[in-house]
């Protein structure tokens, strides 16, 4: 759209505000595709077949289709500063953005005070040249002031008065500078190592530890076993860390309303969706490289976890009772791997105690998320198909589960196999009421809203689940 120039001001000259990248903190053609993935997963290909008909036909699709919830994006604190810096002195402030016309005016909407918007419409792709000659027929050249952030604005600040930079990156900053000597850079953003490792959520890989479990379970020590297991952990943290962050990439929307979640690095905006879909992929190919050097079995679990969590990722998240199910067999398959990647012997204890503790777990982490959505006064947990209503069955179930697994571990305690293991098998049995202990615990606080949404963090930090762990271990030490 077009509007005249505010006459009477202090500056006249109209501030034009690109939008990806330098209001917001993130990318509006991005976050419309994951949340179309997210919702249509099965349709993934139409994407490819709408960009091959150009950009400006991507853009319309996915608006037609999805709608970002634009109130909830990150915004760049330095650009809002500078519109409302404009805004105080009554001086004209447009957005001119290549996203799509519908997205640009809700954030018109949202940030108050802007005067007009120039974005993509499905004839045109405003990007670049496009975005320059608009801008210049609206306001002539050098009759606006223009703050952007990529290489495809050059030819817009070649037209515009004033240069205002979002630079990403010190070569970045260096080049328009040598292009722009004048230019003032207001905001200097940087992806931190920091922001990456975040993303990698490396506490999570304790959970990979369950690999070892057959090797220590079965007195499996030798060099060996102990290597291919080791190789085998590196590959589940590599193939973890990269599912993760394809899932925090599905779970933007529903993570900027978390407490606690809404500062992660994407849903922050710290951290680009590009760069989170390029270490996803590397970590993936580094998984596959390491699983290559195992038996096949191992490079089969490997597989059929990948896929798995890709399904649940974009589907199964969403399925009260088959979410919490599927993440309790991804524990269990990590104890097969173990088995798989040292070459060991199957046994039927260990993946049904993992089956069933996991399973009590991953029903308590609904229960905490329920739980703080009942203090908070709301009825549902977004992005997974669950009411608050829910948790007097869930308790309840994340119970049996739990307990089922201290079961499992008494029939254990009673089978031939403890006997040829032990020289004092029966001094194991102290390990059940110290579970019974710990399971119940973990129950309690998360209906008090004492604990934290995620059980592993939780037992990594909790001083009380570390004792526990500790006189376990010390009651194994005394049966050997």
């Amino acid at each position: 759209m077009t509007a005249p120039v505010v006459a009477g001001t202090s500056d006249p000259i109209p501030l034009v505000v690109d939008v990806d990248g330098t209001l917001v903190r993130t990318d509006l053609l991005h976050e419309a595709s994951l949340l179309f993935l997210a919702n249509h997963p099965f349709e993934a290909p139409r994407l490819a077949l709408w960009l091959a008909r150009g950009k400006a036909t991507l853009k319309s699709q996915l608006a037609q289709r999805v709608a970002p919830v634009i109130e909830r994006l990150p915004l760049r604190d330095e650009t809002v500063a500078r519109i409302r810096a404009a805004q105080a002195i009554d001086r004209p402030v447009y957005l001119a953005s290549a996203s799509d016309e519908r997205y640009v005016a809700r954030l018109a909407d949202s940030i108050g005070g802007i005067t007009g918007t120039f974005a993509t419409t499905p004839e045109r792709n405003l990007a670049g040249t496009a975005k320059a000659d608009c801008l210049v027929e609206a306001f002539g050249a050098q009759g606006f002031d223009y703050i952007g952030d990529q290489p495809v604005d050059v030819p817009v600040w070649q037209q515009a008065r004033r240069q205002l930079i979002v630079a990403g990156s010190g070569g970045f900053e260096t080049r328009i500078r040598r292009a722009f000597p004048d230019a003032e850079v207001i905001a200097r953003p940087r992806t931190t190592a920091r922001s990456m490792v975040r993303t990698l959520r490396a506490h999570q890989w304790s959970k990979n530890g369950l690999l070892f479990l057959a090797l220590i379970a079965g007195h499996r020590l030798d060099i060996a076993t102990i290597t291919a297991t080791v190789l085998g952990f590196i590959a589940f943290c590599a193939a973890a860390s990269s599912a993760y962050i394809i899932n925090d990439l599905m779970d933007i929307p529903n993570d900027r309303v978390h407490p606690r979640k809404r500062l992660r690095p994407l849903p922050s905006g710290d951290l680009g969706i590009v760069t989170a879909i390029i270490m996803s992929g590397l970590l993936l190919v580094l998984a596959l490289g390491i699983a290559l050097l195992l038996p096949r079995m191992f490079l089969g679990a490997l597989l059929f976890y990948m896929v798995a969590t890709l399904t649940y990722s974009l589907l199964l998240k969403r399925k009260a009772i088959v979410d919490v199910i599927t993440l309790a067999g991804l524990y269990t398959l990590r104890v097969f791997a173990g088995l798989f990647a040292g070459g060991l012997t199957s046994s039927e204890w260990l993946p049904m105690f993992s089956l069933f503790l996991f399973l009590c777990l991953a029903i308590e982490k609904r229960c905490s998320e329920l739980v703080r959505r009942r203090e908070a006064g709301e009825a549902r947990l977004e992005g997974r198909n669950y009411r608050v209503a829910d948790l007097a069955i869930l308790f309840p179930m994340a119970a049996a589960a739990g307990y089922g697994s201290v079961f499992v571990v008494a029939l254990y305690l009673s089978s031939n196999e403890v006997r040829a293991l032990y020289a004092h098998p029966e001094r194991l049995w102290l390990i059940c009421p110290l579970l019974l202990y710990w399971i119940s615990r973990v129950l309690i606080l998360s209906n008090r809203n004492e604990m934290h949404d995620d059980p592993i963090v939780f037992a990594l930090t909790d001083r009380i689940s570390w004792y526990v762990a500790a006189c376990a271990i010390a009651i194994v030490g005394a049966a050997i």
